[in-house]
């Protein structure tokens, strides 16, 4: 596929939900090459119109939480209400040959056969922050092919995670017993972002001494009048146990979202990060040749001999370049 009348047809499938052309779509973002990006415009520009429909869920968590399983079972939770259900889970990859397992579409097996359900494994390609760079795009895919909840699941790399909270409207933060004590959990960068927090493997000991922890975590905070005060739901996500009151605390707090008007300000703010994202890159590419002019050696000799300082050599480096 290379022609913009072939992206107009599977925009056209994708918008009338076929699994085929979404998966189409996906690979083409996910392509890193200069054709795959202009072709990546023309998806864009095709499917903007249709987007802005879905409930973005981010779901989070150090590894070993079991965020693959509570995915599934809520993907299983929000069938039984008719949603039509997104998922985007995000596995690492290998430092050394760049693939992946992808293991998340092995353990969501239960809903292989459901055309209400699309899961797309990602590989994060070495992206920092738990998510894939395309990870935005191939959301915008889901959501314009009518998905009416979009789940992301997180790599899992435990405290810096939180990058998953600029690109959902809800996030789930998920713990279990065992993940370490109080002052692990006040510490941890993920415990910031969570709009519901859920503690799996709840039939454990010492699940009630996490929502303890996080209870007192939690009122360290300072959070206005009205503000949304996150629920926290305890589960056994391989017997289903507690994902009704998951998905009933998502429901309410997109209900929050909208009557306070914090979904259009997350949204503005998701798609103001993605508008810079794609500028830098530009700009990193645009710029990308520095390397190769011939008087960076000077520059940097100069520098070395306290002739210039660095400042001065970059704001001359810049001016030849652009020059």
């Amino acid at each position: 596929m290379g022609r913009p009348q072939d992206v107009e047809d599977l925009v056209a499938r994708a918008l009338r939900g076929e699994h085929r052309a979404v998966a189409r779509l996906i690979s083409l973002v996910e392509t890193d090459t200069a054709a795959g990006r202009l072709l990546l415009r023309e998806v864009a520009a095709r499917l903007a119109p249709y987007t802005g429909r879905a409930h973005v869920v981010g779901l989070t968590g150090p590894p070993g939480v079991g965020k693959s399983t509570s995915t599934s079972a809520l993907v299983a939770a929000l069938r039984r209400r008719g949603r039509r259900v997104g998922v985007l889970a995000v596995d690492p990859s290998s430092p050394f040959s760049g693939g992946a397992l992808l293991g998340d579409r092995v353990r969501m097996q239960d809903h292989a056969l459901d055309r209400e359900v699309y899961i797309r494994s990602m590989a994060s390609r070495g992206h920092l922050g738990g998510l894939a760079w395309s990870t935005p795009q191939a959301l915008r895919v889901l959501d314009a092919a009518g998905c009416d909840v979009i789940i992301i699941e997180t790599v899992g790399v435990g405290q810096s995670e939180v990058e998953i909270a600029g690109l959902a409207d809800t996030t789930l933060v998920l713990l279990a017993p065992g993940m370490g004590d109080g002052i692990q959990a006040a510490k941890a960068g993920i415990l910031e972002i969570g709009d519901v927090y859920v503690i799996n493997k709840a039939d454990r000991d010492g699940a009630d001494q996490v929502r303890r922890d996080l209870r007192s975590m939690l009122a360290l905070g300072d959070r206005p009048e009205g503000a949304w005060r996150p629920p926290i739901i305890k589960t056994i996500a391989h017997k289903g146990d507690g994902l009704d009151e998951v998905v009933a605390a998502i429901d309410a707090h997109r209900e929050h979202l909208e009557s306070s008007g914090e979904l259009e300000r997350r949204r503005t703010r998701r798609a103001r990060d993605e508008i810079e994202a794609i500028a830098v890159t530009a700009l990193r590419e645009k710029w990308g040749n520095v390397h190769g002019y011939d008087g960076l050696d000077a520059l940097a000799a100069a520098v070395v001999a306290g002739v210039k300082d660095p400042y001065a050599a970059a704001d001359e480096l810049l001016a030849a370049v652009s020059g």
